[in-house]
């Protein structure tokens, strides 16, 4: 798990305290198999299934992949997962290849992507029982492409790697350990933690249809791009070490003689309404403004 630290959600991180653990343990492993020669292969899986506007989606990564979810105007989601394994030996690589993947879990108006592979002792246990040891500490990563319907609400826990999530007008939550990669938010609401990283979190319109977002990350570079006009109540926060970079100039204090810092903005934009919060404990958190010319 992430080191305790004072200027953590408890109540956001203890709802994936066990994915962490197990990411985190998997991760771990990596210098024993850094010397090796290993061989490697690619296993491509898709899937494509009816699934109704306003649902849940769910996607739990693998501990090394990237995740991108693109909202769309099909009543369908459609998932393309690239699964790679490395092991010494080609009857590794099968092993390897047979217990590293993803099943669905659906229910009413929800659906699962639950990734496999042998961070998941328990699984693991069950697929095989006499899995060698060895192939335990093997690389393995799972990258998705994912289509969903526009208005989807999404719950995302990533391990290490990059995200992309664009078109979505639905409530989004975020956990990821690792992530570069950016959030283009059209609409809906955001709930996102990230351990450390480098995220974008882009508004490009000023009438965007959300109803509030609240970012944190541990350490890191947080970049957030916000149109001209957009009305917000903004709060920005450097809880350690660090600097805001404020490159927006459309932002009043709330509070009358109030003073920004390159640690704490509490800002109006517009007639504010739309709640924005972005909070990071050691790195730097850049504020620009969307479609600027350069």
């Amino acid at each position: 798990m992430l080191e305790p630290d004072p200027f953590a959600l408890p109540a956001v991180m203890k709802r994936s305290n066990l994915f962490l653990f197990a990411i985190l343990v998997a991760l771990s492993a990596a210098p024993l198999f850094a010397q090796q020669t290993l061989l490697k292969r690619t296993i491509y899986k898709n899937d494509r299934f009816d699934f109704g506007v306003g649902g849940t989606l769910s996607v739990v990564g693998a501990p090394n992949g990237s995740i991108r979810v693109e909202g769309w105007r099909n009543r369908e989601i459609e998932i393309s997962a690239e699964i790679q394994v490395q092991a010494p030996t080609e009857e590794g690589l099968t092993r390897l290849s047979d217990v590293t993947g993803f099943v669905l879990e659906e229910s009413l108006g929800r659906t699962a992507i639950i990734s496999l592979g042998t961070h998941d002792k328990k699984y693991l246990r069950a697929k095989d029982k006499k899995f060698p040891k060895e192939l335990v500490a093997m690389p393995t990563r799972i990258d998705y492409v994912i289509k969903v319907p526009m208005y989807t609400d999404l719950q995302i826990n990533g391990g290490v790697g990059d995200l992309l999530i664009d078109g979505i007008e639905g409530t989004m939550s975020v956990n990821f350990v690792t992530a570069n990669g950016s959030i283009n938010l059209v609409g809906g609401g955001l709930s996102a933690t990230f351990g450390t990283g480098s995220v974008t979190v882009s508004i490009a319109k000023p009438n965007w249809r959300g109803r509030f977002a609240d970012v944190q990350m541990a350490s890191g570079e947080l970049n957030v791009s916000l149109p001209a006009g957009i009305n917000a109540e903004f709060d920005a926060t450097v809880l350690r070490t660090g600097r805001i970079e404020n490159e927006l100039t459309g932002f009043k204090p709330r509070v009358r003689n109030a003073q920004f810092t390159d640690r704490a903005i509490a800002a109006k934009a517009g007639v504010g309404v739309t709640p924005l919060k972005f909070t990071i404990g050691d790195g730097t958190l850049k504020i620009v403004e969307a479609n600027r010319p350069s």
